[in-house]
């Protein structure tokens, strides 16, 4: 149950007469209504009501939603409250001084926060006029009558204001009813469903005074409506800090898988995660394999000289302590990486082998471009190939899908021998997240090519880099099912 849940049953509990016990001295709401009805009756005779003004629409035992306590009484909002609207103000008669004037979104901010940055007013003139007729008064319920419809602020002490007509209504308090019970009341799953039952259907959700006279409102006697908004008033602060322990939490299980994956994964390059075996034949010995591979294809022609220059790593250069099977290297050494081709949006076509761009790696929903010119083979990339984006999202990928041609901002990434790919996937990953000291760019994060290829690299035995991939795989299993079941 979250807070608003929490909120919402509070309210309830509330307005059925469960949330704090009946004390037999009350005067029953009956007698308050009588009180009411007297008073309306002497209005009329004075010629300051209408005789419409006392008519009441029997409440039949269906539309009763909840049994209520004998002392408390079913009424409709038209018998304890006067809903009115306002005279209507023309955007012509706009200031930006004077009266403040109130419209729906106003009221709403005044709702939520008690306090509003108005920036409409009218003159003191108009006011003056529209007085006549009614404004607002302390103790007066105003409530949005469109967009968000039901927000509801309580008008305070010698507070001045003018609102408009239509998308506000203000529920004049006559007869004394506690505001913030009524407040409640309105702002109760219970009431909510009766116009929100209303606007299914409909256009434009809208509350008018002749569908808001219509609502029920559960009256118990004046003491007892004090006594409840005692009670709410000691629970609300309470559920607002449950609310927050509850974001905080929920804001901790959303990020907590992320942060096992991202720990995983360091606890895997720094030689963590599973047991060294003396049997592995150590990286040193993969190393000079692929100095050995490299040499043979700078004899075919196919690398140059440069490409067997190795800078050694210096001290300052290693992160962390590995395994002594272990070795440093860069990680230019443990794979050619070829850069994607620049297309250019005037080269797509509909038709052809797709292109993948960055965001068809991390979106597999994006849409494809397509090209039906041809390119050298090594720019194409097969389902199962290994990619890392070198620009705005610095990430490895596996890709998954059909033969493409390869994007500028992306390089396939093909493992040296005895690399192997799942471990380079995860291990790329992992140290992504310590490249964003060395990236480049305001708008948009990249790194340069030299600077990426240089930088340092865990290099474990070949079995225990399988060793590896698979206890990684296994854990994320789990982890998923976490992030599944949060």
């Amino acid at each position: 149950m979250n807070a608003q849940q929490l909120k919402n049953a509070i309210l309830q509990e509330a307005i059925e007469g469960r949330l704090v016990p009946q004390d037999p001295n009350d005067e029953p709401a009956s007698v308050l209504l009588d009180k009411i009805r007297k008073e309306k009756a002497r209005l009329v005779k004075d010629g300051k009501l209408k005789k419409k003004d006392l008519e009441e629409t029997p409440i039949s035992e269906d539309e009763k939603p909840f049994e209520i306590p004998e002392s408390w009484e079913w009424v409709r909002i038209k018998t304890i409250f006067d809903v009115c609207s306002a005279r209507r103000v023309h955007e012509k008669d706009w200031r930006t001084s004077g009266i403040p004037f109130y419209r729906a979104r106003e009221i709403g901010k005044l709702a939520d926060n008690g306090f509003v940055d108005n920036d409409l007013f009218i003159e003191q003139q108009l006011y003056d006029e529209f007085s006549q007729s009614g404004v607002p008064k302390e103790g007066d319920l105003m409530i949005t009558a469109v967009g968000t419809l039901g927000k509801v602020y309580i008008v305070k002490e010698r507070e001045i204001f003018y609102y408009k007509d239509g998308s506000v209504l203000c529920m004049e308090n006559k007869w004394r009813i506690n505001p913030q019970y009524a407040k409640y009341v309105i702002e109760s799953p219970v009431f909510i469903n009766q116009y929100i039952g209303e606007s299914q259907g409909t256009t434009v959700a809208t509350l008018t005074m002749v569908r808001v006279n219509q609502y029920l409102f559960p009256l118990p006697p004046l003491a007892e409506q004090h006594r409840i908004v005692a009670k709410i008033e000691e629970l609300l602060p309470k559920v607002e800090a449950y609310g927050k322990a509850q974001e905080s939490l929920d804001k901790l299980n959303e990020e907590l898988p992320e942060k096992l994956k991202k720990s995983i994964l360091q606890e895997a390059i720094t030689g963590r995660l599973v047991p060294q075996d003396p049997n592995d034949e150590p990286a040193s010995v993969l190393l000079d394999k692929i100095r050995k591979e490299k040499a043979r294809l700078v004899k075919d022609g196919k690398l140059k000289k440069k490409d067997l220059v190795e800078v050694p790593i210096e001290e300052d250069e290693i992160p962390f302590k590995i395994p002594e099977s272990w070795e440093w290297c860069r990680v230019g050494t443990v794979a050619e990486y070829v850069n994607g081709l620049a297309f250019k949006p005037e080269d797509w076509e509909t038709s052809g082998l797709p292109i993948i761009r960055i965001q068809n790696l991390t979106d597999y929903n994006k849409p494809l471009n397509y090209t039906t010119k041809k390119f050298d083979d090594k720019f194409k990339v097969e389902n199962g190939d290994l990619l890392f984006s070198w620009s705005a999202t610095l990430d490895s990928f596996i890709w998954k899908g059909q033969t493409a041609w390869l994007n500028q901002h992306i390089f396939k990434v093909n493992p040296r021998v005895g690399i192997f790919k799942g471990y380079l996937y995860y291990a790329l990953k992992a140290i992504v997240s310590n490249l964003s000291d060395i990236t480049h760019g305001l708008t948009m994060k990249h790194l340069t090519r030299g600077v990426f290829e240089n930088y340092s690299f865990p290099l474990p035995p070949l079995a225990e880099q399988k060793r590896i991939v698979a206890k990684i795989e296994e854990v994320l299993k789990e982890i998923d099912k976490l992030k599944n079941n949060g």
